[in-house]
């Protein structure tokens, strides 16, 4: 089974500025990578080239064996992934709204939606708009939308943030399903200890270039 992540001396420039560079790792069927790393350190921008949305301008790289920076990573874009440190979600729309959106995109069964509200505590509150719901409430609707998409390669920015310990066990339950049948899971945090008991190997990302943690 192929690693569901490949990257060889990679690169990003964004605004003229070389955000990453350098960047060698695989993480193989079944792991989870942890990366840990100041704020600013390139953190955010490596979880978006993981989940194909910005491009390599250097080096190689394959996600799900598509090859970064082509059209191929729009076959498994679906099967990735991603919360990001700040939800993305509409504000004018209600919480279920936003998963009926997301899962279009998906190409998934939106019997799942009601399964899924229930078993992340807002099957009461699934009618609230996004503009007026709160910051955990935000990262639960993310979870539902994981629960019911079932990604191969999950993508964690600060995933644990804000959440009380069942929404930290809920988080815990999508890397344990995206990692079961040959998937993976990557998790960054500025903090190691938020990553260290989940990840079976963790790097630090330091001005952009990733290093062994010491």
């Amino acid at each position: 089974m192929a690693a569901p992540i490949v990257l060889h001396d990679s690169g990003v420039t964004l605004g003229g500025q070389m955000v990453l560079r350098g960047l060698t790792v695989s993480v193989g069927p079944g792991e989870v990578l942890g990366i840990a790393g100041p704020n600013g350190s390139g953190k955010t921008t490596l979880l978006r080239l993981l989940a194909t949305l910005v491009r390599p301008d250097r080096g190689v790289g394959h996600v799900l064996g598509a090859a970064l920076g082509t059209s191929e990573v729009y076959g498994v874009r679906p099967q990735i992934g991603l919360i990001g440190h700040v939800p993305a979600m509409i504000g004018e729309l209600s919480l279920r709204e936003n998963l009926e959106h997301a899962i279009r995109l998906a190409g998934a069964d939106p019997a799942r939606i009601e399964p899924a509200l229930r078993v992340v505590g807002l099957d009461e509150a699934a009618h609230r708009k996004v503009e007026t719901s709160s910051q955990g409430m935000l990262r639960r609707t993310e979870v539902a939308r994981l629960l019911i998409t079932q990604p191969r390669l999950l993508l964690l920015d600060e995933a644990y943030s804000g959440l009380d310990y069942f929404a930290q066990e809920l988080i815990d339950t999508l890397i344990d399903r995206a990692t079961r049948d040959g998937g993976a899971a990557v998790m960054v945090s500025h903090d190691p200890r938020h990553i260290a008991e989940r990840a079976g190997k963790v790097l630090n990302l330091y001005a952009g270039r990733l290093e062994p943690v010491t």
